[in-house]
């Protein structure tokens, strides 16, 4: 048996540990440091991976950290969990994150389709949805895009590995709920667009913060854009723009927009944008929101607070 299937229920882990149920859940709950899958009765079962980061947990809260301090601890420099030894003596190796993503990587890169869902379900198995796709495939995606543009991958490469991690989003996504907590949004690709990763990113922080996000995806054209708005009322607009060439194209559909729906707000990602040349702070400077979620929070703060 794989020591990342499911093997303890809470009860268990209570009493191997000593620690509180309640305790624990308030754990999960706050600090997303573990994801234990649930068994066919909806009960969390714990892996031996689980219980070995829980332990390093506890051990450092025995030496005076904040639960709190042990997580960052633990997300900063990940211990490896395949070597009691090393646990035991507390010795911190390389972020096993940062370990999980390269090996991932190695896969798509060797088109090994098999092998990479079985890296990424080890990924999904020991963090938390959030941890594994803002934080790991989120660098993981910037680290492809590198490699193309100095020649280390082929467009294969590069192609295979999006298709892969855009099919896994695309499972994500459908499969979150539709709370409508916040104001509705829409998410489509800026004119001329048809990559979708880092906007369906954004589209899964936005769900899981609790909006009401309508992804549309590829490109539509700029006349289907104000049929879109008028019929769905959204209260926020996301656009990507991920080729430079279309940067005019979408400050002009941005300012026609706006003109027309004073009320909306809108907001620009994509890897033209992150860059920074003037002309894209000159004109869209207060609609870019960043490439990652703390700075959408930022972002989405201001808006909901004016």
């Amino acid at each position: 048996m794989s020591s990342y299937d499911g093997v303890y229920n809470v009860k268990a882990v209570s009493n191997l540990l000593g620690i509180q149920p309640g305790t624990l859940r308030a754990w999960e709950r706050r600090y997303k440091m573990i994801a234990p899958k649930r068994n066919e009765a909806g009960h969390r079962i714990y892996s031996e991976e689980h219980i070995d980061i829980l332990k390093w947990l506890l051990n450092k809260v025995d030496q005076g950290f904040t639960i709190s301090q042990a997580v960052t601890l633990l997300e900063n420099n990940q211990i490896s969990v395949h070597n009691q030894s090393e646990m035991k003596s507390n010795k911190v190796e390389p972020d096993y994150s940062n370990v999980l993503m390269d090996e991932l990587l190695q896969s798509l890169l060797n088109f090994d389709e098999t092998e990479a869902n079985e890296r990424l379900n080890r990924a999904f198995s020991l963090f938390s949805v959030d941890k594994v796709v803002f934080d790991m495939l989120n660098s993981l995606l910037h680290q492809i895009e590198i490699q193309f543009d100095k020649g280390i991958i082929t467009a294969a490469q590069m192609n295979f590995a999006f298709s892969f991690i855009r099919s896994r989003f695309g499972i994500i996504l459908h499969t979150l709920p539709v709370e409508g907590l916040l104001p509705k949004v829409i998410a489509i690709c800026g004119p001329n667009e048809t990559y979708e990763l880092g906007l369906l990113t954004l589209t899964i922080f936005l769900r899981r913060m609790g909006f009401e996000v309508i992804y549309i995806g590829a490109s539509i054209s700029d006349n289907d854009f104000g049929n879109v708005i008028e019929n769905l009322k959204p209260a926020f607009l996301f656009l990507s723009c991920h080729k430079g060439e279309n940067v005019e194209k979408i400050i002009n559909l941005v300012d026609d927009l706006l003109k027309r729906y004073q009320q909306l707000h809108i907001g620009i990602i994509g890897r033209e944008m992150s860059k920074g040349n003037s002309l894209n702070h000159s004109q869209l400077g207060k609609y870019l929101i960043g490439d990652h979620k703390v700075q959408w929070k930022k972002w989405l703060k201001e808006k909901l607070d004016d």
